[in-house]
């Protein structure tokens, strides 16, 4: 402070109002210096070197927002924010990469696109190991950790470790789905499912499995994939010691043992345990197929499905028993082969406590139990439980037309 103050009585051109400027300057450099922040917050105890600083920071304590778009009327705190907001409605990408020519409205932007380029992760997991580009996506994955879950949505009481998947989620009560592929219509509730699902359209495979070849849309999808070449199964279920390979898979197998099913089908009033069981069931009702075998036209209501149906033209069994040899087209399909040679039945009716080896042949059987039979006969109408008693009733109706 010394020095400050031999500079400004050491100043003959100093007026009232230039003193002030200089004083009010010479204070901000000198605080960034020292690190001193003379200007303190009273409501959160937190300092600035500038008054100004703490003027906009005070904003966030009293909710006020005097800078107003003109375009939308949506509110900002600070000046800079809405200018950085404009651009959404003016288009404005001045921002290029220089390596794939992607533009962005907000420099930060650009900064965090390039570490896709350069593979830059400078923020490590002190918990695991694993490496981040951006420190949001550090912070998001520590709640994997520390298990929070702070955002909670209002429709169903389901918890989410950050905003975005509670933003992400809310879309599919609302039934808002704003992303639309310019290819085949589907809408999508979130861009990043849109740009995943682009990859169909376009055929783009960039990550190869160095064991089989096998490609694959994106790296979760190899990283995943690569556990059937390993073996490793880290999550174990509490409940019955079964391990999987993706915590996802264990999220979905917990549901078995705690019988949740919070997704339910507005047309029948079906309720499923997943979203993506419920979404593969709505195409029941819609009948819409938009897989389309390349080979033979068959068309398919999951991706999934044109897969394995693609293998009956190729011939490819790639997952192999190794108690008897035999191969099978998907891996569930071995799963569920195994059961046999081990005699396990996991899956439990709860009326007659019998077993079974598989949760499909449960469901069956539960059939018997509540009455159902939601296959009818389009010929007679008598309705079965199961769909393959239709498929064999339905051969005595063309029997009798021969």
């Amino acid at each position: 402070m010394e020095t400050q103050e031999k500079h400004l009585a050491s100043n003959p051109l100093r007026t009232n109002e230039y003193g002030k400027t200089c004083e009010s300057s010479l204070q901000t450099l000198f605080g960034i210096y020292t690190g001193e922040k003379p200007f303190t917050c009273t409501e959160c105890g937190k300092g600035f070197t500038q008054k100004r600083n703490l003027a906009s920071h005070m904003t966030i304590h009293t909710g006020e927002k005097p800078f107003s778009c003109t375009e939308c009327g949506k509110g900002f705190t600070q000046k800079s924010n809405l200018v950085s907001h404009m651009k959404i409605h003016t288009g404005e990408r001045p921002f290029s990469c220089t390596v794939c020519g992607k533009e962005f409205a907000h420099k930060h932007r650009l900064l965090g696109h390039l570490k896709i380029h350069t593979g830059e992760k400078p923020f490590p997991c002190t918990e695991c190991g694993k490496h981040f580009a951006h420190k949001y996506h550090l912070v998001s994955h520590m709640k994997i950790h520390t298990r929070e879950k702070a955002f909670t949505c209002t429709e169903c009481g389901e918890h989410f470790a950050n905003k975005v998947d509670l933003l992400g989620h809310l879309k599919m009560h609302k039934g808002e789905k704003p992303f639309t592929c310019t290819e085949c219509g589907n809408s999508f509730t979130q861009v990043s499912s849109l740009v995943s699902h682009m990859k169909i359209h376009t055929g783009v495979r960039a990550f190869t499995c160095t064991e089989c070849d096998k490609c694959f849309t994106h790296k979760y999808h190899l990283v995943s994939h690569m556990k059937i070449h390993t073996g490793e199964k880290p999550f174990t279920c509490t409940e019955c010691g079964k391990d999987f390979t993706q915590k996802n898979n264990l999220v979905t197998h917990m549901k078995i043992h705690t019988g949740e099913k919070p997704f339910s089908c507005t047309e029948c009033g079906n309720h499923f345990a997943h979203k993506i069981s419920l979404v593969n069931h709505l195409k029941l009702h819609t009948g819409e197929k938009p897989f389309i075998c390349t080979e033979c036209g068959k068309s398919f209501s999951r991706k999934s499905n044109l897969e394995s149906h693609l293998k009956i033209h190729t011939g490819e069994r790639p997952f192999i028993c190794t108690k008897c040899g035999k191969g099978f087209t998907k891996t569930s399909c071995l799963v569920s082969h195994m059961i046999i040679h081990t005699g396990e039945k996991p899956f439990i009716c709860t009326e007659c406590g019998r077993g079974f080896s598989q949760m499909g042949s449960l469901v069956s059987h539960m059939k018997i139990h509540t009455g159902e039979k939601p296959f009818t006969c389009t010929e007679c109408g008598r309705s079965f439980s199961r769909k393959s008693h239709l498929e064999s009733h339905m051969k005595t109706h063309k029997w009798v037309n021969l």
